[in-house]
């Protein structure tokens, strides 16, 4: 891993300038605007980023086991009876949780990436390791944010200038 550094710097920079480009986007957005969704199944603005900020929540408490009571709170936002969330809350779930993995993860020793831990369901591996659950929050975040920008647009808003 200490080979990886600077590697690993750029892609967390890359993935906290990522976050950067989404909250710009869903800052100044309204409460009708949080509900548009690209079509009647599918989730809206607001779901699909209170499902990126309970997902990060969740890998940190369970499987990691790194999670805190603040962090915890965070678990059951993309749940059906979550209440909604405004644009201001959704923003400080995605600050809170971004900044809690990335201080979390500058503390982790190059064992302790590589630490097994059992997947918790069927999509997952049967094993996953530190490293793994890194790479699916980063590609989730990508995945989600994607249909984020890709709603905005189809409602003739700005979405994130990436």
């Amino acid at each position: 891993m200490e080979g990886c550094q600077p590697l690993l710097d750029t892609i967390y920079a890359g993935w906290c300038k990522y976050q950067e480009l989404l909250v710009a986007a869903l800052q100044p957005l309204t409460t009708h605007q949080l509900s548009l969704r690209p079509a009647p199944p599918l989730r809206s603005i607001g779901e699909i980023t209170a499902h990126i900020i309970a997902a990060r929540a969740r890998w940190f408490a369970s499987p990691l086991g790194d999670g805190s009571h603040e962090l915890a709170a965070y678990n059951r936002w993309d749940q059906p009876d979550a209440p909604k969330r405004s644009a201001h809350e959704l923003v400080r779930g995605l600050q809170f949780t971004q900044d809690y993995m990335q201080i979390t993860m500058a503390c982790w020793t190059p064992q302790e990436w590589n630490i097994s831990i059992p997947g918790e369901d069927d999509h997952e591996p049967a094993v996953v390791t530190r490293q793994w659950v890194i790479w699916h929050l980063i590609e989730h975040d990508l995945h989600h944010g994607g249909e984020i920008s890709l709603t905005l647009g189809i409602h003739s808003l700005t979405p994130p200038d990436m």
